[in-house]
């Protein structure tokens, strides 16, 4: 697969994720998010695993992950787990639309992650970037930092949480089967919140039935085929050329948002969204403007 290629995939997966905000914020009204999250990665799981079994009959390798590979993508899964579960509590208190654009910075973390991780420098674009992300929050808050919503701020921790899964997955993907990867992170991310959910939240059949319809799309489509292609996608294409693209789930829910739930923001939050995705795009797109040297 070329990069053009992956990148498409990329797109794709930020459009079903862009939907994925609606079901998500609708079924908060029967269920709470952490149950929510564990169940719809239980579909996620079951959805992708005959696909994986088949993608491990032509390999002629197990269908189970080694020891390695247990903890790496058991990793994944609690870090998937953690902050998809921030995400869902945050919906419960901020909008699609803020959910969405929040989410996306994660396109801002995730090279500075790299930085502080693997000491991987990226372009210099970086900081202007984030300090346009940063005035993007101040304009979406209304312009006080009180403005920010608890949903928001919950949004933003899934945010930072998500730049670590992206930058872990792209290490961890390299000479992996993407369906044995991404049915076990699944599974450890749906058993982790059916646990905690029982713990913490009231849990009933009832409430799996009255939110069938958003845990279908939230698990097979948002879940098991999105993160599914991001799996594929990211063994051809780097970490933050990833983030980028994914980053279209932002116009996505927002579309959705205001198609499906009718939701509106101010001028404000509008030119706040807009320099949230000019930070975005300029993380990509001016370092591949770089003119390249001519030859003595």
């Amino acid at each position: 697969m070329n990069r053009a290629t992956a990148n498409l995939l990329l797109l794709i997966t930020g459009a079903i994720w862009g939907g994925g905000f609606v079901a998500q914020a609708t079924a908060m009204e029967t269920m709470g998010p952490v149950l929510f999250t564990g169940i719809r990665f239980l579909a996620a799981a079951l959805a992708v695993l005959p696909f994986a079994a088949l993608e491990a009959r032509r390999a002629k390798a197990p269908l189970l992950p080694d020891a390695g590979q247990w903890k790496r993508y058991s990793l994944l899964g609690m870090l998937l787990f953690s902050s998809l579960a921030a995400q869902q509590v945050g919906l419960l208190t901020t909008s699609v639309t803020n959910s969405g654009f929040l989410t996306g910075l994660y396109v801002v973390l995730t090279p500075i992650l790299g930085v502080v991780l693997w000491r991987f420098w990226p372009h210099p674009v970086i900081w202007p970037a984030a300090l346009l992300a940063l005035g993007g929050i101040w304009l979406l808050s209304g312009g006080k930092p009180t403005g920010l919503t608890a949903g928001d701020w919950w949004t933003i921790l899934c945010a930072g949480l998500w730049a670590c899964h992206v930058q872990f997955l792209g290490r961890f993907v390299s000479g992996a089967r993407p369906l044995q990867l991404a049915c076990t992170q699944f599974f450890v991310c749906g058993v982790a919140g059916t646990a905690l959910a029982f713990a913490i939240e009231p849990v009933g059949l009832s409430m799996i039935r009255e939110s069938a319809g958003e845990i279908l799309f939230a698990g097979v489509l948002s879940g098991g085929l999105a993160f599914t292609l991001q799996a594929i996608a990211q063994r051809h294409t780097t970490a933050p050329q990833a983030a980028i693209f994914m980053s279209s789930e932002a116009l996505f829910a927002a579309l959705f948002g205001a198609l499906l739930l009718g939701e509106r923001i101010g001028p404000a939050g509008f030119a706040g969204c807009a320099l949230i995705f000019v930070a975005m795009l300029s993380v990509e797109i001016v370092p591949m403007m770089r003119t390249p040297k001519r030859a003595a």
